[in-house]
């Protein structure tokens, strides 16, 4: 995402030389920040009212790059997401939070601040002491309450390249972070069966390494489960937090948004995944609230295992346009993620829009089927009603809900162009399919 430069402008130029210019121009400059650089702008704003050394923020809406950081380069550059997230843990709410805190390796005095809604967390190191501190903490907690929702926005308007990109890099970090582990932890148990041999006879010095060893192969795989974590959302968690989302919606514009959850049990889902889907149903509904006659917005996720299925549906007059630029625009952010988007307009009763988003690359079907483009999943639903089974018996066999094998039958209605289960029996047949 472009940004126009910030250039400062001297206050005796201003209309206005009673205001804050130079607040005012730091709070344009965040709002107008790329997400790769607002880190470095926070620190800018930040500094007249709150010396430190370095500034760090940890975030998991960007799951490929949960810090961002600036200032002294021996901390932003050593600082891990262990030593952030266990001082997370230590903060009881938004409150200010002054103490001393392992960062970068070594105990440093430091400033922490975190945001309720987005659990997102703001370290300021080697802050000031004594009254210095106390007069510029508000000014800096407003700063960074106004960062933290920027950075939510700007994920949620992130363009494909921006998902594609950070998908791609939670995927590689995962990727090392398994090698890593393997390969110390194959070290750590070698030592660990050298050290207990009985040829060694310094049983004080064996047993001090024993534990310490042991207790690094704990540390390094909680390192490893939590790299894992940071880049995958629960997808009841991720529907809570979109139902957050949409809380302000519902309460000021009288219309009733209806929320089905998902099964507590589903898959968890890609970070990039969750906030998509999170900005999809957002920008779906604002679409439809927009429409006149509109009173009621329903939206259900649900998860077969390989998919997350979004349904949104209003009860409008049917007005919806599938060529309107904004469903053309999320669309492009579902397409970004391989996912496809159908809309069915019903006129005089509204429009249904349903979304797949695969959690994983999808693979299309070999033989005479692949060019219907089914996922996985809709080949093996396709393949229960070759079966002659049931909608009972197919969600059974695959342990998902029968509302999500309706969903499946309706996208293959859809892409085999056909309007029963008889036809699509019958066309699976002609194309050898038994």
């Amino acid at each position: 995402m472009g940004t126009v430069a910030h250039q400062p402008v001297k206050e005796s130029t201003m209309p206005f030389p009673d205001l804050p210019w130079p607040l005012l121009q730091s709070v344009a400059a965040l709002a107008d920040a790329p997400l790769a650089q607002i880190a470095e702008r926070l620190r800018e704003a930040t500094l007249p009212y709150m010396a430190s050394s370095a500034l760090v923020i940890f975030t998991e809406d960007c799951t490929g790059r949960p810090q961002k950081k600036a200032g002294d380069e021996d901390i932003i550059s050593r600082v891990s997401i262990t030593e952030l997230d266990a001082l997370r843990a230590t903060l009881k709410d938004e409150g200010p939070w002054f103490g001393e805190a392992e960062l970068a390796g070594q105990i440093r005095p430091a400033l922490a601040l975190k945001h309720a809604s987005s659990n997102a967390l703001l370290v300021l190191t080697d802050p000031p002491a004594g009254p210095e501190r106390s007069e510029g903490l508000e000014l800096v907690t407003y700063l960074w309450r106004l960062t933290a929702r920027r950075i939510r926005e700007k994920v949620a308007d992130a363009p494909p390249s921006y998902l594609l990109e950070s998908r791609a890099a939670s995927a590689e970090r995962l990727r090392v972070t398994a090698e890593l582990t393997d390969l110390h932890s194959t070290t750590l148990e070698t030592l660990l069966a050298a050290l207990r041999s009985s040829s060694l006879d310094d049983a004080a010095a064996r047993a001090t390494v024993t534990d310490l060893t042991a207790k690094a192969l704990i540390g390094l795989r909680t390192l490893s489960d939590r790299t894992t974590d940071l880049v995958k959302e629960p997808v009841a968690k991720a529907f809570e937090r979109l139902r957050e989302d949409l809380r302000p919606l519902t309460r000021y514009s009288g219309i009733e948004i209806e929320f089905i959850e998902p099964p507590l049990n589903g898959r968890a889902l890609p970070g990039e995944v969750a906030h998509a889907a999170r900005a999809i149903v957002r920008g779906l509904v604002l679409t439809m609230t927009e429409q006149p006659d509109v009173s009621r917005v329903r939206t259900q996720w649900d998860c077969d295992g390989e998919n997350l299925l979004i349904n949104v549906r209003d009860d409008g007059r049917g007005a919806l346009k599938a060529d309107a630029p904004s469903i053309a625009r999320l669309d492009r952010r579902v397409q970004a993620l391989t996912g496809t988007l159908r809309i069915d307009v019903m006129p005089g009763w509204g429009a249904d829009v349903f979304v797949t988003l695969p959690l994983d690359l999808q693979t299309k079907p070999a033989g005479d089927v692949a060019g219907w483009d089914l996922a996985a999943r809709e080949l093996e639903v396709l393949e229960h009603l070759v079966a002659g089974h049931r909608n009972r018996t197919i969600a059974s066999t695959l342990g998902i809900s029968e509302n999500t094998v309706k969903f499946h039958v309706r996208n293959l209605f859809k892409k085999l162009d056909v309007g029963s289960r008889t036809e699509a029996i019958a066309l699976a047949h002609s194309h050898g399919l038994r």
